[in-house]
């Protein structure tokens, strides 16, 4: 693993993205995973060194200048609440604790690095939105929900970081949305649903990433984090009628007024809180981002395309498995 060693910090290290990345770091020569959360129930990656902290207390500075890391990655920030929890803790969670986390790494003398995982919903979603948001564009369109403002509040607070700490290497991963078999996501629950509701009119184009590269990406970030924003998103777009038809899922489109309340129906089953207006606006219209940073400049190559992770996720669903994706170096190979 080129240009990686020390002492690696994952905050939120028993999510599911955090558990990803630890393994695939621990045991590697000239590097130690120390791992963060509240909680370490469940958390089943030998050769990690566990630290029982919540990013949400202001008491999590001192635990990280005690760590002492040379990289910090953030795994913590939540897309949706855990099932019985209020939208509220994606606040908490994800604005409060980044600003914790930031806190405790100013007084990190030899910090090198910080990687974020955050979303692709900082472009906000609309009519008027491009094809392909480039990374620059955040901003350029309102952000309407609670989590669209929460990602943009949590991203300033790194920037302002990275301008305070020019040393330290701040990057941003702006992931487009998850999908495919093992991921219990509120869209994954959505597109498992035996049918479909969906707006009538509407036929979004959607980019869904496979965990393989999601992963991956986040690897090679890791790896060699690039100053700034990265759109961690595949190749192309595949619209819901066409990903429907490949899950074999049958649509039930509704006019706007009934799909609005089908849609707070929904973040109950699902289990979304009030994160049904993000999922809605989504489904309407749609969110392409361009990838050509992490091709060109993280170096990361894609496995999947939009169309290949749907049709991986059908293949799978039915019985039928594919080779099973690898991460090496940051490369993800079939």
């Amino acid at each position: 693993m080129p240009g990686l060693t020390g002492r690696v910090l994952i905050a939120g290290v028993t999510t599911h993205w955090g558990r990803e990345l630890a393994a695939a770091l621990v045991g590697r020569e000239g590097v130690e995973v120390v791992g963060l959360d509240p909680d370490r129930s469940g958390f089943d990656v030998p050769g990690v060194r566990f630290v029982e902290a919540d990013l949400r207390s202001p008491s999590v500075t001192s635990v990280i200048a005690e760590v002492d890391p040379d990289l910090v990655v953030h795994c913590g920030i939540l897309w949706y609440p855990e099932h019985g929890e209020p939208s509220r803790t994606l606040h908490d969670v994800n604005v409060i604790g980044t600003l914790n986390l930031l806190a405790g790494c100013e007084g990190v003398a030899g910090l090198r690095a910080v990687v974020v995982r955050s979303s692709s919903a900082i472009y906000g979603t609309s009519p008027s939105r491009p094809i392909f948001f480039t990374e620059e564009m955040a901003g350029e369109l309102p952000l309407v929900t609670r989590f669209q403002r929460d990602v943009g509040e949590l991203e300033g607070y790194v920037e302002g970081f990275a301008r305070r700490r020019p040393e330290v290497t701040c990057c941003l991963l702006r992931f487009q949305p998850e999908v495919g078999p093992g991921l219990d996501s509120p869209l994954v629950r959505y597109l498992s649903l035996p049918v479909v509701p969906v707006q009538l009119g509407f036929d979004p184009l959607l980019q869904l990433l496979h965990p393989a590269d999601a992963t991956g990406a986040l690897v090679r970030a890791v790896e060699g984090p690039l100053p700034g924003p990265v759109n961690v998103s595949p190749d192309g777009s595949i619209s819901l009628s066409r990903l429907l038809r490949l899950t074999g899922r049958i649509p039930l489109p509704l006019p706007p007024i009934v799909s609005d309340i089908a849609a707070r129906r929904l973040g109950g089953i699902l289990h979304t809180a009030d994160m049904y207006r993000d999922a809605r606006l989504l489904l309407r219209y749609g969110r392409g981002c361009d990838n050509r940073r992490l091709k060109r400049e993280l170096g990361y190559r894609l496995a999947f395309d939009s169309e290949g992770t749907a049709r991986d996720l059908a293949r799978r669903r039915h019985g039928r498995e594919v080779p099973v994706a690898t991460v090496t170096a940051g490369v993800v190979a079939v």
